[in-house]
């Protein structure tokens, strides 16, 4: 079944949020309006919705000898996908954070980085090996 994926967050500001998945990112917009604004990340929507400042108070956790956010979100993408989204936050010089390569030469494998957005939420980008390993036990 190939769906698309939506989730909605609070946000403090709209603009900011344009800025930076459109502008920085490359995703599109969809409808907006002064309080929420619908973004197109690789097909899925997110709905980021004007609110007061939120917190999500939860630790990290530790996988492969890295430090990862318990709360954060991504989208999988193949492996050309990821290498532009990749160079192109190195190019803009964001702080990109924790990229590595998962459970090489194990069923999963996979290559990840983590990006803060403007509300601090940790953005992941992933690329599995292969494809039909995402599920898989």
């Amino acid at each position: 079944m190939g769906a698309s994926f939506h989730m909605s967050l609070p946000c403090l500001s709209i603009k900011s949020i344009e800025n930076f998945y459109v502008g920085n990112i490359g995703a599109s917009s969809g409808r907006k309006t002064q309080s929420w604004i619908d973004i197109d990340l690789f097909g899925n929507q997110i709905t980021f919705i004007k609110a007061e400042k939120f917190s999500f108070h939860s630790p990290n956790y530790v996988f492969e000898g890295k430090i990862l956010p318990s709360f954060h979100f991504g989208v999988i993408v193949d492996l050309k996908d990821w290498e532009q989204v990749y160079s192109k936050f190195k190019q803009q010089k964001l702080d990109l954070v924790t990229q590595a390569t998962f459970l090489e030469g194990k069923i999963g494998e996979h290559v990840s980085f983590f990006i803060k957005d403007p509300n601090d939420y940790m953005l992941e980008f992933k690329s599995f090996k292969n494809s039909m390993s995402i599920f898989e036990k």
